[in-house]
């Protein structure tokens, strides 16, 4: 493929120059292909942009690449990217594979369960948009509406005549066929939530039956499957982790040692030959493993404490459905209803458990592939040799180091924070992902933790942390240079862009800022909505005869000029007369006994 110049910041439109990095990418992929290396557009794409800012190679980001250029930019991807033995393509690789495939645990449940109801909208639209009246048209519909609900439950497949029975005999229970008609009057909205009501009862219907020994064709039991593979899982995350961690330790002080010592062979000292360039890289990549396997612990220890959760909530609602029901044969709906939603909501969570557990475990098996060149590349036996009794100190005993404290009044243009200063210290997110900045730029590249009692550096809204007092004095009276130094030290090992978290510094070439499918991307939630505010807050005072209404009061006007030709009469009412209060003096009857002819 031929190219013409290529001026990424020039002269050259944006739309030209991604034209031609597309170009450029789609040739190294090719030439990648025919060496029988797959590799992914995003993976070439980070490579190309990686291997233009690195400054031994001039490229440069500002420079016009001519037709040479772009052929050495080709050939040297093509190499970087054919190099078997590089655990920084490792890194990258696992960077990349990382990026692409994991995202956070509620992100991932709201894209998973927006792909789910898209997967059931064609079937939910013909039981809405059904316009069923013959018998068999109504008895293709009712069977709809089961396919509905075993695909939303998930428990069984619609096409098992066993679990399809099951699952109508529940159904018919609670919505039978002779309500079709009415269901058919429904708005299309109506319809949809009734379908979700009907496939949370009738999973909760089947579960209950299931758990009574009456039914439950098709239905796994998740929970069970669930407390094995957690378990299993979670323990062999630690245990990479561990072994990752330790080899990172050891990388490190092999690294420490030759920073002070001489390689070369000296009395009763054999001759090791050790490739620091190779060891550096190598403890990248088991510093960047280990961050990842770190994202996956908390995950999967996340949905242990989420199953433990779910199981209490499922185990409690069978019970009491279990007392609640105590063989009668009529109960009423508005007792067992939510409690059949309620177990069906917790088999929900339990699918839900499962399918992050999938995608978290394809991710640990996808990554692990990219750090196991370690032994061969950098030998442990060598390793082992040139430390001899020296014991690696870990990450945590260097946090733990003692070096004394900065004094604040050192310096005149920097702050320093302390923990006995400030609230929620702890909460601080220091910069490098909590490494020393001096000790990567003294040390050539090297990763040694923050201690925090030392103090941190507060410059220009960002956090610093420091190995030692001597890196804090150094680095805080000249901030400038040790970033700009971090930053050529990036330029020439990529991998630390995304170890390091640089992506504010390096924003046009981070894997961040490759975008995601757009089925990864959630998508905006927009409705109409109104609200009244009144005029007055707080009135003063109400005139209840005022009015607004100009016809109102036309009227009124009328009415008052014809009262005025009018004679005014009063009359004697029900409710006006003896209004005064008046007494009389009356006499009594007298009782006087007489006599009859009938007693005579």
């Amino acid at each position: 493929m031929r190219f013409k110049k290529v001026d990424l910041h020039g002269k050259m439109s944006q739309a030209q120059a991604e034209s031609a990095i597309k170009n450029i990418i789609r040739d190294i992929i090719d030439r990648c292909s025919k060496q029988g290396e797959v590799v992914s557009e995003t993976l070439v794409a980070f490579m190309v942009k990686a291997t233009i800012i690195h400054p031994d190679y001039e490229f440069g980001l500002e420079k016009t690449l001519s037709r040479e250029d772009i052929n050495r930019l080709i050939e040297k991807c093509v190499s970087k990217l054919l190099d078997k033995s590089s655990p920084s393509l490792d890194t990258i690789k696992m960077q990349v594979t990382f990026d692409m495939n994991y995202i956070t645990r509620d992100e991932f449940l709201v894209e998973h369960m927006q792909t789910f109801e898209q997967r059931l909208q064609p079937i939910i639209r013909e039981v809405t948009d059904s316009r069923a009246k013959s018998r068999d048209e109504l008895d293709l519909l009712y069977r709809k509406i089961v396919s509905v609900i075993l695909l939303r439950s998930g428990l069984g497949s619609p096409t098992e005549i066993s679990v399809v029975r099951e699952a109508t005999a529940g159904l018919q229970s609670i919505f039978p066929q002779t309500e079709l008609g009415t269901f058919r009057t429904l708005k299309k909205r109506d319809k949809e939530q009734q379908l979700r009501d009907f496939s949370k009862i009738v999973t909760g219907i089947r579960l209950f039956n299931k758990d009574c020994g009456k039914g439950g064709k098709g239905i796994e039991d998740l929970p069970g499957i669930l407390k094995e593979a957690i378990p299993g899982t979670l323990q062999g995350i630690i245990e990479d982790r561990k072994a990752i961690s330790e080899m990172a330790d050891v990388y490190t002080a092999a690294y420490l040692k030759s920073q002070t010592a001489n390689m070369a062979k000296t009395d009763g000292e054999p001759a090791v030959d050790i490739d620091m360039n190779l060891l550096i890289s190598a403890l990248y990549n088991a510093k960047q493993y280990e961050a990842f396997l770190a994202l996956l612990q908390m995950d999967v220890e996340r949905s242990r404490a989420q199953l433990e959760e779910l199981m209490k909530s499922y185990d409690a609602t069978m019970e009491l459905l279990h007392h609640t029901v105590q063989g009668r044969s009529a109960i009423p709906t508005a007792s067992v209803y939510p409690l059949f939603a309620e177990l069906a909501q917790a088999w929900t969570g339990f699918q839900n458990e499962m399918v992050i557990l999938g995608v978290l475990t394809s991710i640990y098996n996808n990554i692990q592939q990219f750090s196991m060149s370690h032994g061969t590349v950098v030998p442990k036996e060598q390793i082992a040799l040139y430390l001899g009794d020296d014991r690696p100190l870990t990450e945590d005993e260097r946090r733990q180091t003692k070096d004394g404290i900065v004094n604040p009044k050192d310096f005149l243009n920097v702050e320093f924070i302390f923990s006995d200063s400030v609230n929620r210290f702890e909460n601080f997110e220091i910069q490098y992902k909590g490494y020393c900045g001096y000790a990567l730029v003294k040390n050539k590249g090297l990763l040694l933790p923050h201690v925090s009692e030392i103090g941190i550096l507060h410059y220009k809204n960002n956090c610093y942390g420091f190995s030692s007092k001597e890196a804090a004095y150094k680095f805080g009276n000249n901030p400038e240079k040790y970033i700009a130094r971090v930053g050529d030290i990036a330029k020439r090992n990529p991998e630390l862009i995304q170890l390091l978290d640089l992506h504010t510094q390096f924003a046009t070439i981070t894997l961040e800022a490759q975008k995601r499918p757009p089925a990864a991307v959630k998508p905006t939630t927009t409705c109409d909505g109104g609200t009244q505010t009144d005029t007055h807050f707080a009135q003063s005072h109400v005139d209840n005869a005022y009015e607004w209404n100009e016809w109102e009061l036309r009227r009124k006007a009328l009415k008052l000029a014809n009262l005025r030709t009018k004679a005014t009469h009063s009359s004697q009412t029900t409710q006006s007369h003896m209004r005064r209060d008046n007494s009389t003096q009356v006499y009594l009857p007298k009782y006087a006994p007489s006599l009859l002819l009938k007693h005579a």
